[in-house]
């Protein structure tokens, strides 16, 4: 059966939707509302975030740069299977390098992955930070921590830029319009 069969099924076009961004900066609250609007209109759709992955599938996986870009690997490799089984997969990864983006994004058919860098503001992200990780990475104890002391590399074309500053109804809504759904 192909992906375009699996579609017809279910009603709907699949995709990988990639949330990126800083720590803090919203993108599981956001891809959690969008699965909820979605599965509201009938699509089948799932999240992958740090709570469900890197406690599996990743446990194995430490946050060297090695490590991030395999764990990124991974999920790539498992939206693509979700996508060609018809589904919308929304992702939610800091994912701070771009290289590693641009290979999840090769591994789907054209139009199948939409980049949605979520660009909050990082005094937004920090004073959302329940866990003190931004103070700790400031203080030296988090010696990786993507913004502060590890790179985060910007999306430079990304399919959609929300600011989860905004009310969250108006952000699900921009990435809604850009599915069309």
């Amino acid at each position: 059966m192909s992906g375009e069969q699996r579609e017809a099924v279910l009603g709907h076009s699949s995709a990988t939707v990639w949330f990126t961004g800083l720590s803090g900066s919203g993108k599981s609250t956001l891809a959690f509302a969008i699965e909820e609007a979605l599965v509201e209109r009938g699509a089948a759709a799932y999240v992958l975030d740090g709570d469900n992955v890197r406690f599996g599938l990743n446990r194995d996986l430490g946050f060297s740069p090695e490590d991030r870009t395999e764990n990124i690997r991974r999920i790539g490799e498992v939206c693509r299977l979700f996508q060609d089984a018809g589904m919308i997969v929304l992702t939610a990864f800091i994912s701070p390098y771009r290289a590693d983006r641009d290979q999840v994004r090769a591994l789907h058919p054209e139009g199948r992955f939409v980049e949605v860098f979520v660009d909050t503001p990082l005094e937004v992200c920090e004073s959302r930070d329940v866990k003190g990780l931004y103070r700790k990475a400031r203080a030296g104890e988090i010696p990786e921590f993507s913004g502060v002391s590890a790179p985060y590399e910007v999306p430079t074309d990304p399919e959609v830029r929300v600011d989860t500053s905004k009310p969250l109804d108006e952000c699900v809504a921009e990435v809604l319009a850009y599915l069309a759904l």
